[in-house]
């Protein structure tokens, strides 16, 4: 599970994240939006341990990620929104290097590489050099390379960007079959459809501060839009609803 208590950082004299108290369960999918500039991705930075909190706390599966770093690390599996492979290994070559960073064992390397391969449909690239990837290979070979690993809890920042319909399908379903497991999923994205329908709650951010969170229903009724998808709550409460009063110029 991930637990952020008063979490904070400050650039100068801005917060880009404002005093954020959250808890995700194991195996919930909990969906993360906002507008840019929100505060999402120094969120992210800070839970996965990239980015050292101004105040507050993070714990991820039951470790202080400030004092137990290690743990809270090992515990965590990223994909960030620009997925970095070194474009000199081949795919297969590239989950062995992943798997050695988290110290995996080597006959299990030997398993399971083929299956998260052939899971992922990159079985015929396997051999291939990463750079020869499209963007939404690349992105299932990051995915495939986390799995390996087994994390308790996944962090991902826009997991569908350069992913086609058929691979999207496939990664919404490893999604929902690791939540059934236990696994926590905090996801951020800025497809709206994707939230409603994979997350079980959805935070929303705007400027450093968590404006609504919970279920469609709650949002519904934090933002007083009974009846109303996420888009209309979304841009109810961030101002996006201003922006059609524009179109009328057109």
């Amino acid at each position: 599970m991930i637990e952020l208590e008063g979490l904070t950082k400050r650039f100068g004299p801005h917060a880009a994240v404002d005093g954020l108290t959250l808890r995700v369960e194991a195996g919930e999918i909990f969906g993360f939006l906002g507008p840019n500039g929100a505060g999402k991705t120094t969120t992210v930075k800070m839970i996965t341990g990239l980015l050292k909190p101004t105040a507050g706390t993070v714990r991820v599966a039951g470790f202080d990620a400030a004092t137990q770093t290690l743990q809270a690390k090992r515990a965590i599996g990223l994909v960030p929104d620009e997925p970095f492979v070194y474009p000199k290994l081949t795919g297969a070559e590239y989950l062995r290097f992943v798997g050695e960073l988290y110290g995996a064992d080597l006959g299990e390397m030997r398993r399971r590489i083929p299956e998260l391969l052939e899971m992922f449909e990159l079985t015929p690239w396997g051999g291939e050099l990463v750079e020869s990837y499209s963007h939404g290979m690349r992105q299932k070979l990051v995915l495939a390379g986390i799995l390996l690993h087994d994390p308790k809890v996944l962090v991902l920042d826009e997991p569908m960007v350069g992913l086609d319909p058929k691979s999207g399908r496939l990664v919404k379903d490893i999604f929902l079959r690791l939540a059934a497991r236990g696994t926590t999923i905090f996801m951020c994205t800025h497809v709206l459809e994707i939230a409603e329908k994979l997350c079980g709650r959805i935070g929303i951010m705007i400027a450093g501060r968590m404006v609504a969170c919970g279920t469609l229903a709650e949002l519904q009724a934090q933002s007083r839009r009974e009846g109303s998808d996420l888009e209309g709550i979304f841009l109810s409460l961030t101002g996006g609803a201003e922006y059609a009063s524009l179109l009328r110029y057109l």
